[in-house]
Protein backbone atom coordinates (compact mmCIF):
# COMPACT_ATOMS: atom_id res chain seq x y z
CA UNK A 1 0.00 0.00 0.00
CA UNK A 2 2.96 2.45 1.08
CA UNK A 3 4.16 2.35 -3.15
CA UNK A 4 0.21 3.38 -3.83
CA UNK A 5 0.22 6.03 -1.74
CA UNK A 6 4.06 7.63 -2.83
CA UNK A 7 2.58 7.04 -6.08
CA UNK A 8 -0.26 9.39 -5.59
CA UNK A 9 1.89 11.59 -4.13
CA UNK A 10 4.00 11.99 -7.30
CA UNK A 11 0.86 12.17 -9.11
CA UNK A 12 -0.47 15.20 -7.00
CA UNK A 13 3.15 16.20 -7.34
CA UNK A 14 2.76 16.84 -10.69
CA UNK A 15 -0.92 18.36 -10.27
CA UNK A 16 0.51 20.99 -8.02
CA UNK A 17 3.30 22.21 -10.20
CA UNK A 18 1.14 22.95 -13.32
CA UNK A 19 -1.26 24.57 -10.72
CA UNK A 20 1.45 26.49 -10.21
CA UNK A 21 2.39 27.32 -13.60
CA UNK A 22 -1.82 28.26 -14.31
CA UNK A 23 -1.24 30.29 -11.07
CA UNK A 24 0.71 32.67 -13.08
CA UNK A 25 2.88 33.69 -9.58
CA UNK A 26 -0.35 33.27 -7.46
CA UNK A 27 -2.14 36.35 -9.40
CA UNK A 28 -5.27 33.50 -10.34
CA UNK A 29 -7.18 32.50 -7.28
CA UNK A 30 -8.39 28.99 -8.39
CA UNK A 31 -4.81 27.45 -9.97
CA UNK A 32 -3.66 29.29 -6.34
CA UNK A 33 -6.28 27.12 -4.39
CA UNK A 34 -6.12 24.35 -6.47
CA UNK A 35 -1.82 24.36 -5.99
CA UNK A 36 -2.32 24.85 -2.30
CA UNK A 37 -4.61 21.54 -1.77
CA UNK A 38 -3.20 19.35 -4.45
CA UNK A 39 0.59 20.42 -3.05
CA UNK A 40 -0.91 19.61 0.67
CA UNK A 41 -2.73 16.22 -0.37
CA UNK A 42 0.96 15.67 -2.00
CA UNK A 43 2.91 15.97 1.14
CA UNK A 44 -0.11 13.96 2.82
CA UNK A 45 0.47 10.77 0.97
CA UNK A 46 4.19 11.03 0.75
CA UNK A 47 3.89 11.03 5.11
CA UNK A 48 2.00 8.11 4.89
CA UNK A 49 4.22 6.36 2.16
CA UNK A 50 7.25 7.37 4.33
CA UNK A 51 5.39 4.93 7.34
CA UNK A 52 6.59 1.41 4.88
CA UNK A 53 9.71 3.02 2.39
CA UNK A 54 12.63 4.40 3.80
CA UNK A 55 12.97 8.22 3.31
CA UNK A 56 15.58 8.53 0.95
CA UNK A 57 14.47 6.14 -1.75
CA UNK A 58 10.51 7.59 -0.66
CA UNK A 59 11.53 11.03 -1.39
CA UNK A 60 13.84 9.69 -4.73
CA UNK A 61 10.46 8.87 -6.52
CA UNK A 62 8.75 11.26 -5.34
CA UNK A 63 10.50 13.97 -6.87
CA UNK A 64 11.49 11.89 -10.21
CA UNK A 65 7.49 11.36 -10.51
CA UNK A 66 6.90 15.32 -9.92
CA UNK A 67 10.15 15.77 -11.98
CA UNK A 68 8.86 13.35 -14.88
CA UNK A 69 5.66 14.25 -15.10
CA UNK A 70 5.89 17.77 -14.82
CA UNK A 71 8.45 17.59 -17.45
CA UNK A 72 6.21 15.72 -19.93
CA UNK A 73 2.85 17.82 -19.18
CA UNK A 74 5.21 20.82 -20.32
CA UNK A 75 5.62 19.66 -23.36
CA UNK A 76 2.42 18.42 -24.02
CA UNK A 77 0.69 21.33 -22.38
CA UNK A 78 3.00 24.00 -22.59
CA UNK A 79 4.60 23.41 -25.67
CA UNK A 80 8.35 23.25 -24.14
CA UNK A 81 11.21 21.43 -25.94
CA UNK A 82 10.83 18.61 -27.31
CA UNK A 83 14.59 17.99 -27.66
CA UNK A 84 16.27 14.69 -27.82
CA UNK A 85 18.46 14.97 -25.32
CA UNK A 86 15.68 16.12 -22.66
CA UNK A 87 14.01 12.95 -23.56
CA UNK A 88 16.89 10.82 -22.90
CA UNK A 89 17.29 12.42 -19.87
CA UNK A 90 13.63 12.08 -19.42
CA UNK A 91 14.13 8.59 -19.44
CA UNK A 92 16.40 8.10 -16.79
CA UNK A 93 14.66 9.83 -14.28
CA UNK A 94 12.22 7.22 -14.95
CA UNK A 95 14.44 4.36 -15.22
CA UNK A 96 15.91 5.63 -11.83
CA UNK A 97 12.52 5.51 -10.42
CA UNK A 98 11.67 2.31 -11.39
CA UNK A 99 15.30 0.79 -10.37
CA UNK A 100 14.74 2.05 -6.79
CA UNK A 101 11.63 0.41 -6.51
CA UNK A 102 13.17 -2.63 -7.85
CA UNK A 103 15.49 -2.71 -5.55
CA UNK A 104 14.04 -1.55 -2.16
Amino acid sequence: MAWIFLTIAGVCEIGAVVSLKFADGFKKLIPSISFAVIGMLSFYFLSLALKEIPMGTAYAVWTGIGSAGSVLLGMILFKESKERIRIVLLSLIIIGVIGLKITQ
